[in-house]
């Protein structure tokens, strides 16, 4: 067998999300088709490094899969991109070592969340930005969301019905920019990874209500922080 790494982008408006779905549309699910296809028939899994929620685009995902032989890399990118549909596309594949796994090899991950606060909206950016025509304290704001920035406990930014237990994250980057004409603000959050529905959450708190809820964060991560010291002197003893 031979290991994949591949980097892809696609709209996301029509996917119900990364992961494949029963009963719905899923990026995954297409791109295993057309790599079934290739592969005569015979089944392939794609692995990602993350799943993006329902409408949520992407640039630059990773995925890595499994062949039963090797093919000409820049072949496969060919195939595999013009055989997908059109709200997908194959920027490159090469390939890797059969230990190379892209959801645990080092990695950050990084989202734009686009605001159009024009009147009227733009309705070419109808599925890339979401429209908010409503006064926004900018300033306020854009101090608010640096400090999202450090490790934190995120149990505040969470959607209900998450099964992840460790809610502790790390941002490295959190900005906000408003672009020259002042219409669109663009959200930017790095890290090493995100809640269920983490970002929208993040984005989606007037100044005021994020600024009580920085506090709260601050308050859970000093906590969080007092629990790994006393489990590393427990450790220690």
């Amino acid at each position: 067998m031979t290991r994949y790494k591949a980097v892809i982008s696609y709209d996301g408006y029509a996917f119900a999300g990364f992961q494949r779905q029963p009963h719905a549309r899923s990026v995954q699910e297409e791109i295993e088709k057309t790599l079934t296809k290739l592969n005569k028939g015979q089944a392939i899994t794609i692995h990602g490094a993350g799943r993006t929620d329902s409408g949520v685009h992407a640039l630059g995902q990773v995925i890595h899969f499994d062949l039963p032989y090797q093919m000409d890399e820049e072949k496969l990118r060919f195939a595999l991109d013009t055989q997908s549909p059109e709200d997908i596309d194959v920027i490159s594949i090469e390939i890797v070592a059969d230990d190379f796994h892209c959801r645990y090899a080092k990695h950050s991950k990084t989202y734009e969340f686009i605001v159009d606060r024009g009147r009227p909206k733009n309705p070419m950016r109808r599925h890339y930005a979401t429209h908010y025509p409503y006064p926004l304290d900018v300033e306020r704001m854009q101090l608010a969301v640096k400090k999202l920035e450090g490790t934190h406990d995120f149990t505040g930014f969470t959607a209900s019905g998450t099964s992840v237990e460790d809610k502790v994250r790390t941002i490295t980057e959190a900005s906000l920019r408003v672009d020259e004409t002042g219409q669109f603000l663009t959200f930017t959050f790095s890290g090493n990874g995100f809640l269920y529905k983490q970002i929208r959450n993040m984005v989606w708190n007037p100044a005021e209500k994020l600024a009580t809820i920085v506090c709260q964060l601050n308050r859970l991560t000093s906590s969080w922080r007092k629990r790994q010291t006393v489990g590393r002197s427990n450790c220690s003893a």
